[in-house]
């Protein structure tokens, strides 16, 4: 059924009202800010990532604000959307993403929120998150199948651009690498700079929760601001046909939902982004697209558990 005819019910808000156009938001401060970085043009592979942050919009009318399991209600976070980050791929479009975080931030956002895009939006994302900090009072985590530290400026090197930016090796978790996804030569670049690589084969022996308080204090040490980048591909094949570097064998949508409650939960995390879906080669029942609307929500719900105090 097409969003336009869904069923209205007052008794039952639908998600895609709760974001607040930036037009409309007053001068109050806010909790979480949304923004659309529609990055594409450097790709290894041809994708139509720049589609996603409007599809991930439109799929917000297919659920509510409530999470019922943890009695939480991501309406109770003033939430505002910033809109999209126009042409943010290359050296121009770095400064027009800084200039959009900067406006978010300006309105005292506790969490940002990117929507991608592909995954070269985590470089300029995160170095405009800290602003005139250093990177090397930060730390990264990302929920990814690859390295991501190839050369040159792609969506297959934000990792290693950070790392040569000042952000320190021994402050980057890697969760989910994956088997026959990757190359020797990047597996000892993550050696050398230092990074802590948690590979999906681990997810089957230690419990999520585990791996999370692990990651966060690696990446966290200190009480540092953390970054946390999630690359859809990391999940199953046949759960993200959308994304098109995705493996059988991957994280399953639960988890992945999981670990972006877990980190959205965190006061530690300044920032999310969501990359790596194609809009344009989903299945019919836009199961990939809907899966990046819930992990919107999910580290939404975990924003709003800071504040209700929420033990998980």
């Amino acid at each position: 059924m097409p969003e336009n005819r869904l069923p209205s019910d007052p008794l039952w808000p639908r998600a895609s009202n709760w974001l607040v156009p930036a037009s409309e938001a007053g001068d109050a401060s806010i909790d979480l800010a949304v923004l659309g970085v529609p990055a594409h043009a450097t790709s290894i592979t041809p994708t139509g990532a720049h589609k996603t942050p409007a599809a991930v919009r439109d799929a917000l009318a297919r659920y509510s604000t409530y999470a019922a399991a943890r009695g939480i209600d991501v309406a109770d976070l003033l939430a505002v959307d910033f809109g999209d980050v126009a042409q943010p791929d290359g050296v121009d479009g770095d400064r027009r993403v800084a200039a959009s975080v900067a406006q978010a931030l300006g309105r005292g956002a506790r969490l940002l929120i990117a929507i991608g895009g592909d995954n070269s939006i985590t470089c300029p994302v995160m170095r405009a998150l800290a602003g005139e900090a250093p990177l090397s009072e930060w730390g990264l985590i990302t929920v990814d199948a690859h390295h991501d530290l190839r050369d040159g400026i792609t969506n297959g090197s934000p990792v290693r651009r950070l790392v040569e930016a000042g952000l320190p090796g021994e402050h980057i978790v890697q969760l989910g690498i994956a088997d026959f996804s990757n190359s020797a030569a990047y597996a000892a670049r993550a050696a050398e700079y230092g990074i802590t690589v948690i590979h999906r084969a681990q997810f089957g022996y230690r419990p999520l929760g585990e791996l999370v308080a692990y990651a966060l204090d690696r990446a966290g040490s200190g009480g540092r601001p953390v970054f946390v980048d999630i690359d859809v591909d990391v999940c199953d094949r046949a759960t993200v046909p959308a994304c098109p570097s995705a493996a059988p064998g991957g994280l399953s949508a639960a988890e992945l939902r999981d670990l972006a409650f877990a980190f959205g939960r965190d006061p530690r995390v300044r920032g999310i982004d969501i990359t790596e879906i194609d809009a344009t080669i989903d299945a019919v029942d836009r199961r990939t697209i809907r899966l990046g609307a819930l992990l919107l929500l999910e580290a939404a719900a975990g924003l709003a558990g800071r504040n209700a105090g929420r033990p998980y």
